[in-house]
């Protein structure tokens, strides 16, 4: 356990690298600067391919200490990569509330949502010549019932090594009530560690992140709270970027995106990490 004169060193993660060339741009700037230590790549996003894993490869070369994990996407407007993927919207993955809700009826098929897992694994490893270092889910989806034990055995079966994403943290209830989608990561991620932990997959022991990005807060006064009490190895994730009209047509996380690139990459971000006593290296 670190004593108080030793910095926490956490994961400062940017997801989303694949879903536009603004996206991707700004994650690798933010990546050569020592402003993240790790990113989750969509490998179904339309902006990846050989030279952006080149990119990202070269800006986290120098740095001792980056992950690159695989983005599980399952949900709209994204497209699956096996052929008998179900259920389909015009051909793309269900609506993030159509998938859910799935999951919860217990309507999702295992072996279906196995193999598309399977499939972004293994793209996963042919662009970048290896396993990912860690695994986790666009929209959470990966802790969605119906999709939890398919994820967990996917990551078993074709990266053993790498760690997966749970989306729960230890705060008094107070605060957790204050935060709607902070509590119901909560909720779906008490299920997700305690099969991770079965299965011996290793996983982030606390999470910060989640917040109403169409209320477009100050990034800095969040950062703040996602730093308060997150301890040794817990995971921030955040979304910078940059925006293009790629992003436009897919996501409606647009500005706020670019309000988290100018904190992350601005002086008054590593003067907060030092204040309570956090390092990303």
């Amino acid at each position: 356990m670190n004593d108080a004169a030793t910095p926490r060193r956490i994961w400062l993660c940017a997801d989303d690298y694949g879903l536009s060339p603004g996206v991707n741009r700004a994650i690798r700037d933010l990546i050569e600067r020592g402003r993240l230590n790790a990113t989750s790549v969509m490998v179904v996003g339309p902006s990846i391919g050989r030279d952006e894993v080149s990119a990202l490869r070269t800006a986290s070369a120098n740095i001792p200490r980056c992950a690159i994990g695989l983005h599980v996407t399952l949900t709209a407007p994204f497209r699956p990569l096996t052929m008998h993927f179900q259920p389909l919207d015009g051909g793309m993955f269900p609506a993030f509330l159509k998938l859910l809700r799935a999951g919860l009826l217990r309507r999702l098929d295992p072996e279906i949502i196995h193999a598309e897992l399977r499939v972004q694994l293994s793209t996963f490893s042919e662009m970048f010549g290896r396993a990912p270092d860690f695994v986790d889910g666009h929209q959470h989806a990966q802790l969605f019932p119906g999709v939890r034990d398919a994820f967990l055995t996917a990551v078993k079966e074709a990266a053993p090594g790498a760690w997966v994403r749970q989306g729960g943290r230890n705060q008094p209830l107070a605060r957790r009530l204050g935060t709607p989608k902070a509590l119901f990561l909560d909720v779906l991620s008490a299920q997700f560690r305690t099969r991770a932990a079965r299965a011996n997959i290793a996983f982030n022991p606390g999470f910060a992140g989640a917040y109403d990005f169409s209320q477009t807060p100050d990034f800095s006064a969040l950062m703040r709270q996602f730093l308060d009490g997150l301890p040794e190895g817990g995971l921030i994730m955040c979304h910078p970027g940059f925006v293009d009209e790629t992003l436009i047509s897919l996501d409606p996380l647009t500005d706020q995106r670019e309000h988290e690139y100018a904190f992350l990459g601005g002086e008054d971000f590593p003067r907060l990490l030092a204040a309570n006593r956090v390092t990303l290296r």
